[in-house]
């Protein structure tokens, strides 16, 4: 099955990364969910939201790193 979703990936002319941010009080949030996106076909995917705390710094040092692991999961693209 991974080698069906490589062909895919490898058949894609343009892709889109699909995200979202927003800064909040750390003790106000109280549940995360996935964010819906409609595709072209009339599909429904799902994006898996995360959650960063910590400092400025703190955040963007996890924001750097989570980006990287994210395509080390696609070394094809």
């Amino acid at each position: 099955m991974q080698a069906a979703f490589s062909d895919t990936i490898e058949a894609m002319a343009n892709l889109t990364l699909v995200y979202g941010m927003r800064l909040l009080p750390a003790d106000e949030i109280t549940a995360v969910g996935d964010a819906p996106v409609t595709l072209q076909n009339g599909n429904e995917a799902h994006v898996t939201m995360h959650v960063l705390e910590g400092s400025r710094e703190q955040i963007e040092a996890q924001l750097r790193m989570s980006i990287d692991a994210f395509f080390d999961f696609y070394p094809e693209i």
